[in-house]
C-alpha cells in the first residue's frame, strides 16, 4: 500500500524547509525565518500569506525612511530593481531568483486560504487597480502560481496585470490549471520573471 499523498505533500518539503531555515542563523539574513503579510483572498477575506523572509528585519521602515526611493517604489508598481533595493538580503536574492521563497505558501494551501493555481493574492492597496472588476477578481481563491506568473510575473505590471489576472478568472478550467502548473515548472527552472 502506497503512502498517503496528503502526508507526502505535508512532509515532502520538510528537508528543504530545514536546510533553508539554517541559513537564517547567519549574516544579513539573521532573524525570523518567515515573512507574513496580510493579503486579500477570496470574497475579500484577509489572511496572512507566508514566505521565506527575503528582506532585512524592519524592511518597510527602511524603505519608507528613504522618501525618494519609496516614491520610486510606488511609481514602479510596488517594486524596485533588486540591485537598488536595500531591503533584500543575499539569501533573499537567491530565494527570489529560484522562487523558493514561495514554498511556505503550501501552509496557506493546507489552511484553505489559497490554492495551487489562481490569481495572485494582493495587498489592500492593490485592490484599487481592479476598479469595477474587483468583486470578480475576489470571486476566485488566490493561488501560489497563476496566469500572471507564467505570463511574465514581475515583468507585467499594472494595468496589464489586471487583464492577465482577469483572463484566468473568466477562463478558469482544469486544463488551464494544468497548463499553468507545467509552465510554472519551466519558468522556475529558467528563472523568468522572478526578482
Amino acid at each position: 500500500m502506497g503512502a498517503d499523498p496528503k502526508t507526502h505533500s505535508r512532509f515532502g518539503s520538510a528537508p528543504l524547509f530545514l536546510i533553508i531555515s539554517i541559513f537564517y542563523l547567519f549574516g544579513d539574513s539573521k532573524g525570523p525565518i518567515f515573512f507574513k503579510q496580510v493579503r486579500v483572498g477570496k470574497n475579500g477575506k484577509r489572511f496572512y500569506i507566508y514566505k521565506f523572509r527575503s528582506m532585512i528585519v524592519n524592511a518597510e521602515e527602511k524603505l519608507k525612511a528613504d522618501k525618494e526611493l519609496y516614491e520610486k517604489y510606488l511609481r514602479n508598481n510596488y517594486k524596485l530593481e533588486p540591485h537598488e533595493d536595500p531591503r533584500i538580503t543575499n539569501l533573499g536574492r537567491f530565494l527570489r531568483k529560484t522562487s523558493l521563497d514561495e514554498i511556505p505558501q503550501l501552509i496557506n494551501v493546507l489552511k484553505g486560504e489559497m490554492s495551487l493555481v489562481g490569481p495572485r493574492p494582493v495587498v489592500e492597496e492593490e485592490l484599487k487597480e481592479y476598479g469595477m472588476e474587483v468583486s470578480k477578481f475576489l470571486s476566485v481563491k488566490p493561488g501560489i502560481t497563476g496566469y500572471w506568473q507564467v505570463s511574465g510575473r514581475s515583468e507585467v505590471g499594472y494595468p496589464e496585470r489586471v487583464d492577465v489576472e482577469l483572463f484566468y478568472v473568466y477562463n478558469q478550467s482544469l486544463f488551464l490549471d494544468i497548463v499553468i502548473l507545467v509552465k510554472t515548472v519551466f519558468m522556475v527552472l529558467l528563472r523568468k520573471g522572478a526578482y
